[in-house]
């Protein structure tokens, strides 16, 4: 199977307008977070597109390169479910499908919507049997819109227990079911700088055979004003040029992921100036080497 190489769309204008040579010539698709093509007039009303909205689908007319989806809110580990709140969901992401076909659909594990309250990001899970079980009816609801779907393993700055038992956890939430994994590598790699574990003893537990897709990106590192104790964490923040522990990191995975179809680079708006795009170029022709294909190899 071709892996693919693509970069995550921003709701940004400059950003769109700094990449326009990048994504017309460097990447195999785009990856979109449905959530930011939406706006809602008020709180509970159905969800709407946006002027991205209509950009991305311009920008996948005039390229003719497709997408996948990648979320933050459906929260999937969500339990008990609300059923008006996931037909919301699901009609817009539905609507979505008919014209973005995309490829597959992934989104965050976690919880991201807490007794009805909204998160901005997702909270982690217990690792235990009630936990799998929400996941993957999570999963199983996502499918009403997308037919192939699955989840990535989040950056989480606690954890309810010991964070190598989590990819254990994975493991066994992939068990049952078509559903599959969503390999983001800074996410192991920030995880791993705060918590004090090994990166590869994380990755080597979890199930690579169910790997559709890698996420590579960079971060950077918090205030030390802003806890009490000064301690400095690793921030997933997207906003740094891709570091050479995540590329190692892909490098020892790569091998073992038999099923792996595409490598995203991502990168936030506002962190990238004209200088940092032949920066993004390489970044992006790495990453069809390390796929063994791409434009941009």
């Amino acid at each position: 199977m071709n892996v693919s190489v693509g970069l995550a769309l921003q709701p940004d204008h400059a950003f769109l307008d700094l990449c326009a040579g990048l994504l017309r010539e460097q990447v195999d698709y785009f990856e979109v977070a449905p959530e930011t093509t939406w706006r809602s007039a008020s709180p509970g009303a159905d969800f709407e597109p946006n002027r991205f909205h209509c950009e991305f689908l311009a920008l996948g007319q005039a390229t003719g390169l497709p997408f996948v989806a990648h979320g933050v809110g459906i929260s999937i580990g969500t339990s008990p479910r609300d059923p008006a709140r996931d037909q919301r969901w699901l009609t817009r992401l539905i609507a979505d499908q008919s014209q973005f076909q995309y490829l597959w659909y992934t989104d965050h594990l976690g919880t991201s919507v807490v007794e009805g309250s909204e998160l901005a990001l997702p909270l982690p899970l217990p690792y235990n049997e009630a936990a799998c079980q929400a996941t993957r009816t999570g999963l199983e609801i996502m499918q009403h819109a997308v037919p192939t779907v699955g989840f990535e393993n989040s950056a989480f700055y606690f954890h309810p227990g010991d964070p190598l038992e989590e990819a254990r956890w994975i493991s066994h939430v992939l068990d049952h079911g078509s559903a599959h994994l969503l390999l983001d590598l800074h996410n192991v790699h920030t995880m791993a700088t705060n918590a004090g574990f090994d990166p590869r003893a994380y990755v080597d537990s979890l199930p690579l055979e169910r790997v559709i897709e890698m996420h590579v990106s960079g971060g950077s590192c918090s205030d030390a004003r802003w806890l009490r104790s000064g301690r400095v964490l690793r921030l997933d923040s997207h906003d740094h040029p891709v570091p050479e522990p995540v590329w190692d990191l892909a490098a020892h995975c790569r091998p073992r992921c038999a099923n792996l179809r595409g490598i995203t680079l991502e990168r936030v708006g506002g962190t990238i100036e004209q200088g940092d795009v032949p920066l993004l170029g390489e970044e992006l022709r790495r990453a069809a080497r390390l796929a063994g294909g791409g434009r941009g190899a």
